[in-house]
């Protein structure tokens, strides 16, 4: 099955796009592009404008400024259907009274595709995403893995040039979603058409994207491909709200060519890092990320001495063993060092004093008010 025969893809722009409720700002005036064939999700916590944006996109809501272009073409008031879109949402919204193949097949009824066109469009989607031998059964006979990949055909069988999805997996147990994920972006690559992908979830957004554009306050916190966001944050929220990590109040000493060498408040002791983009000279505030990971950790007195810190918790949460530790010097957060864990056993026990180290190029500082 070609590509070409079964989807297209189409460029998506918005220009200045704004929604507000009375005086409640959903969406500031934003700007985002996503080319054509490319897996942008929109990320964020609730109340952080990624599904205003997204039914903006759609059609489902009309924008109080800005423009929207599919294609090059205006569709900012366009209806929804219309704008060559495809949908996917966390409801599957299968049809119980209809086989999956009629269900999947529904759409094409609507657009006027005859009987043959529309049974053989009908069996691709379902080849596309695993599940032919489905085709005669109902919707109650499926589990809801499956019912969310029939979901995902019945989107793909009318070949939309642009496909939206709002937390499509939100309603799978943890096993089944990263199966999903691993399905969604199996198709992806096969199609090439554009996605924009809504959720909430941290890895889910580092899994399957090619951009993550992460939203905050009704406005774009950061853009770009998932290791610059988990690696070089531009702000503290990017920073915490992105996976787990150490934020150290800190001061810049002097700045060598980007790399840093900053002093931890209160007396923590000195280190290491990389700006971030910022133009950062001596005196500057700022505070140093460092992922639990990059973290290394010996018995005291066998390290650089540059933080310390009292083991108050060990969780082995399978593939990682965290340790959690209270900073010795006043005015630091508690601090978490993570590796592959090894046995079940450890060399450390709640209460030792530990030595905190990092590389240079493990740490960021960001500017303070970032």
């Amino acid at each position: 099955m070609s590509r070409s025969r079964l989807m297209s893809s189409s460029s998506l722009s918005v220009h200045g796009l704004g929604k507000r409720y009375g005086e409640f700002v959903a969406l500031a005036p934003t700007d985002l592009e996503v080319a054509a064939g490319e897996f942008l999700t929109l990320l964020g916590p609730s109340g952080s404008g990624k599904t205003t944006l997204l039914s903006l996109i759609a059609g489902l809501a009309a924008p109080d400024d800005g423009a929207i272009r599919i294609g090059g073409a205006d569709v900012t008031y366009r209806p929804p259907y219309e704008r060559d879109l495809g949908m996917v949402f966390q409801n599957y919204a299968l049809f119980p009274h209809m086989t999956i193949e009629d269900n999947i097949a529904f759409p094409l009824k609507m657009r006027k595709v005859k009987g043959a066109d529309a049974k053989k469009r009908a069996a691709e989607a379902l080849e596309l995403v695993r599940l032919p031998h489905v085709a005669k059964r109902f919707p109650r006979e499926l589990s809801g893995g499956q019912q969310q990949r029939i979901a995902l055909a019945r989107c793909l069988v009318y070949r939309p040039s642009i496909i939206l999805m709002d937390e499509p997996l939100g309603a799978l147990d943890k096993k089944l979603r990263e199966h999903m994920q691993l399905e969604i972006k199996r198709i992806h690559r096969e199609l090439g058409t554009t996605i924009v992908y809504v959720t909430h979830d941290q890895e889910e957004a580092m899994t399957m994207s090619d951009r993550i554009c992460l939203m905050n306050s009704g406005k774009i916190e950061q853009l770009g491909a998932p290791g610059d966001l988990y690696f070089r944050p531009r702000t503290v929220f990017v920073a915490d709200f992105l996976g787990e990590s150490n934020l150290l109040p800190a001061q810049v000493d002097r700045n060598e060519a980007g790399t840093l060498a900053v002093t931890l408040d209160g007396g923590a002791g000195s280190g290491q890092a990389i700006g971030n983009g910022a133009d950062l000279a001596a005196g500057a505030k700022v505070t140093v990320m460092v992922r639990p990971q990059n973290i290394t950790v010996r018995p005291a007195g066998e390290g650089s001495g540059r933080l310390k810190g009292r083991l108050t918790d060990i969780m082995v949460t399978g593939s990682l063993t965290k340790l959690y530790l209270e900073a010795l010097a006043p005015g630091l957060p508690q601090l978490v060092a993570a590796y592959p864990t090894r046995t079940l056993s450890d060399d450390h026990s709640i209460g030792d004093v530990l030595e905190l180290d990092w590389q240079a190029q493990d740490a960021v500082a960001i500017p303070a008010g970032q």
